[in-house]
């Protein structure tokens, strides 16, 4: 059973038109078999995104599935690393690079072992904290001044396997938990593109 539906949308301007300004990337693991796994949360994110806003992320470039769709008058390029999460960041700065795309200008979205299921934790900035895909991205980037929205997705019980925890799915009330914070973080990620990081902060923080 999924847990992840859809909702409905929030405000994004469409027709995508002008240079790209800004990076959306959703971090994952490519495959079926990943889909429904903690670690996939920044993907559904993106996914949600488009369904909402009925663009596609389909086209492969930047070693990702990307799309592109217009928010508060700029244009963004969003992207599925498809390198597995440990090599996201030779997609992300290959994208950064071609588009001459600042780091606070690219916004990543990533699951959150440290934080309760359904929780948001934004931030303009700071380290990998333990994600190896932000530390991929962090490494490649040279940069850790790029926004971030991570979604919790359940605290790892003390010696129990990392691993399997984040490639592990989700109870029922976790399920839900974690399908209504997939809408506030795009919600958030919206509102760090039309410049109010300060304002996604205080509501989803």
């Amino acid at each position: 059973m999924s847990f992840f539906k859809k909702k409905p949308p929030v405000s994004v301007d469409r027709a995508p038109f002008g240079p790209v300004e800004y990076i959306i990337v959703g971090l994952g693991n490519p495959g079926s078999r990943y889909e429904p796994t903690r670690h996939n949360c920044g993907f559904r994110a993106v996914d949600r995104l488009a369904d909402k806003e009925s663009f596609r992320i389909s086209r492969l470039k930047f070693k990702s599935l990307t799309g592109e769709v217009m928010i508060g008058g700029h244009r963004c390029l969003v992207m599925k690393p498809q390198t597995y999460m440990n090599l996201s960041g030779e997609a992300v700065s290959e994208a950064a690079g071609f588009y001459k795309i600042p780091p606070e200008h690219i916004i990543v979205i990533s699951d959150d072992i440290n934080l309760k299921a359904g929780k948001l934790r934004i931030r303009r900035s700071g380290s990998a904290g333990g994600h190896n895909g932000l530390k991929s991205i962090i490494l490649l980037l040279n940069s850790d001044e790029f926004p971030r929205v991570r979604i919790g997705v359940g605290i790892n019980t003390p010696g129990s396997d990392l691993k399997d925890h984040v490639l592990g799915g989700f109870n029922d009330e976790d399920g839900k938990a974690v399908d209504s914070a997939t809408d506030d973080a795009v919600d958030a990620v919206c509102r760090i593109v039309r410049g109010d990081i300060e304002g996604a902060m205080a509501k989803y923080n």
